[in-house]
């Protein structure tokens, strides 16, 4: 009995990603179940309408003229959970504006730390933090202030202010953009990369060097699904069905699909941070890169 088990385990995970695969180049066409939700909770119906920032790959992207990325996966995931067709809109950098006017039913890609939105948030279905790699296997310590750690980041980046405000100007190697800083990394020319969690990874991935996560810079965070405030009934169907794509493995098979492992930052230990600024006001707001979004661009 275990051994069917076991089998049936591989074959539904072999489906599964064969399902995602197709999601990642819309040709995913699930047999829909029932509606779980009608207008006016959704504003069309049959179909969940959903927000994405396409200028934040690998969340989301362009790729042979449609968009593609994680956030994409876990949006046709989500709406096949709830019996409903998908469709897509890039929203930018103002989700909150696409669900005032309705535009959309719900907003992804939405990091809880950075967020002061006036809208509803789900729980966490992907985690993120400004994080130090290391080449893996390395056996690499935490860095440490004045220990003469050299730090790759991209240039301007949220990453690289991070680096400079917790272990000073001195550990910075400044790259031009992320696939620059990741190949000093592989060559040995620096000790460290630091980059977004999520963006990090993937862009690793995707260059074919293999790393590992040794710490984090500040506390992790999230990303999470936005819907409207006054949307009682909205809020708790995504809240369900989002909790049945994280429990059954789903949007683990997403990740590992996109990043190459699964991203878990829950026991991931938080560099000894001794700042150098007070003040915050020339922090930069996010860390895309470009050579990271345009290769997500041709990602199956």
């Amino acid at each position: 009995m275990k051994c069917v088990r076991i089998a049936a385990a591989v074959v539904l995970s072999i489906m599964m990603t064969m399902a995602l695969a197709g999601c990642a180049s819309n040709d995913y066409k699930p047999e829909l179940g029932s509606p779980q939700v009608e207008p006016p909770t959704i504003g069309e119906e049959g179909t969940l309408r959903v927000g994405v920032n396409t200028s934040k790959s690998p969340l989301a992207g362009m790729g042979n003229d449609r968009i593609i990325g994680i956030d994409v996966d876990i949006a046709a995931a989500l709406a096949d959970e709830l019996g409903l067709k998908l469709s897509l809109e890039d929203v930018g950098t103002s989700p909150d504006t696409a669900l005032e006017e309705g535009s959309v039913d719900i907003v992804m890609g939405i990091d809880k730390s950075d967020s002061d939105a006036g809208f509803w948030l789900s729980a966490e279905y992907l985690p993120t933090g400004v994080a130090v790699f290391a080449t893996e296997g390395s056996n690499a310590a935490v860095p440490k202030k004045d220990d003469g750690s050299k730090i790759a980041a991209q240039v301007s980046s949220k990453s690289a202010w991070a680096v400079t405000n917790a272990f000073g100007d001195s550990a910075l190697e400044s790259a031009n953009d992320l696939s620059s800083a990741i190949s000093e990394l592989a060559s040995g020319q620096v000790d460290y990369l630091a980059s977004d969690a999520v963006i990090g990874m993937y862009a690793a991935n995707r260059a074919g060097t293999p790393v590992e996560i040794v710490a984090l810079i500040d506390s992790a965070s999230g990303y999470c699904i936005g819907a409207s405030s006054e949307n009682i009934a909205l809020q708790s169907a995504v809240a369900d069905a989002l909790s049945t794509l994280l429990n059954n493995g789903t949007i683990g098979v997403i990740e590992q699909k996109w990043l190459g492992s699964l991203l878990d930052l829950s026991t991931t230990p938080t560099a000894e941070v001794t700042p150098e600024k007070t003040d915050n006001a020339d922090e930069p707001t996010g860390d895309a890169d470009a050579t990271a979004q345009s290769s997500a661009a041709t990602a199956a």
